[in-house]
């Protein structure tokens, strides 16, 4: 299949591209970084946009920030530019981790962090990163700048809160303490294949207790989110097996499974379950 015809625009600026999708995004103009995502849907034409804005010329938006509290990830920034730790911070860390796991190594070469959350898969793994790292997204048009809350930003199944003139210009993760843990663990069918869940956990100790926990889960209900269920079963526990294990129950009751001709509600929910237990097992690793 061969996408079905449309306009690429070029623009070398930010106020520019802003511009161009004011104009037209009513014509289902779609903002192309990567395309990692939105290339292969066209190809099957799934999606038939009029017209494409080209950010890859836009200067600054391939820029990785840090003002001491946030790391400021732009539009353009790869998946490949988290194959190393790009801030002394265990968030640094967590990113590289998590960065290995997402589809195969040429992918990763091409498609963006940002296109990752504007496209919201639900299996996306940087999606899972912003939801339980409480990120903000960034969303600018010709009107002006607006930073959105990750609880906010994911409405749906590939749904988000960008206006349809909206670029996702800018995505905001706060630094980890210095002394935070984390683990990450996802389950797919093949070596690069979508998760069919995925659970990344993060706190502290203080005095041998969990303080501050969260965790969250994607890949298995429409949007990713932290579980405050399973949070409140770490929190002022001292990390062990049965700890870990009353969390990965909590995680599993709690979710609201997503179910296809392959996998029933039941079985996502036994993914649950393993994916935060072993997620918390690497983290004491």
């Amino acid at each position: 299949m061969k996408p079905a015809a449309f306009v690429r625009h070029v623009p070398r600026t930010l106020d520019e591209a802003l511009k161009i999708l004011a104009q037209v995004a009513p014509q289902d103009g779609r903002v192309l970084a990567g395309g990692q995502s939105l290339v292969p849907i066209m190809a099957f034409r799934l999606a038939k946009p009029a017209h494409l804005v080209d950010i890859n010329e836009v200067e600054g938006l391939d820029r990785i920030s840090n003002d001491g509290k946030l790391l400021s990830i732009g539009a353009r920034v790869r998946h490949a530019a988290f194959h190393k730790s790009v801030v002394e911070n265990p968030l640094g860390l967590l990113l590289t981790e998590v960065a290995r796991h997402i589809a195969h190594y040429p992918i990763r070469v091409r498609g963006t962090f940002c296109g990752s959350l504007a496209h919201a898969d639900p299996a996306s793994e940087w999606c899972l990163v912003a939801a339980t790292l409480d990120a903000t997204m960034v969303a600018k048009n010709t009107r002006g700048e607006r930073p959105i809350a990750a609880k906010d930003y994911f409405q749906g199944i590939m749904s988000t809160a960008l206006a349809e003139d909206e670029l996702l210009a800018e995505a905001r993760l706060p630094l980890l303490a210095s002394d935070a843990k984390f683990g990450f663990n996802e389950f797919n069918r093949r070596a690069g294949d979508f998760a069919m869940a995925a659970s990344l956990v993060c706190y502290r100790l203080q005095g041998g207790k969990i303080v501050e926990p969260r965790v969250g889960v994607g890949g298995a209900e429409p949007c990713p989110r932290r579980i405050a269920e399973a949070e409140a079963a770490l929190n002022g526990k001292a990390p062990g097996d049965a700890v870990f294990r009353a969390a990965a129950e909590a995680a599993a009751s709690a979710v609201e499974p997503l179910e296809d001709h392959q996998t029933t509600g039941e079985y996502r929910r036994d993914l649950v379950r393993a994916v935060v237990r072993r997620a918390l097992e690497q983290s004491i690793t």
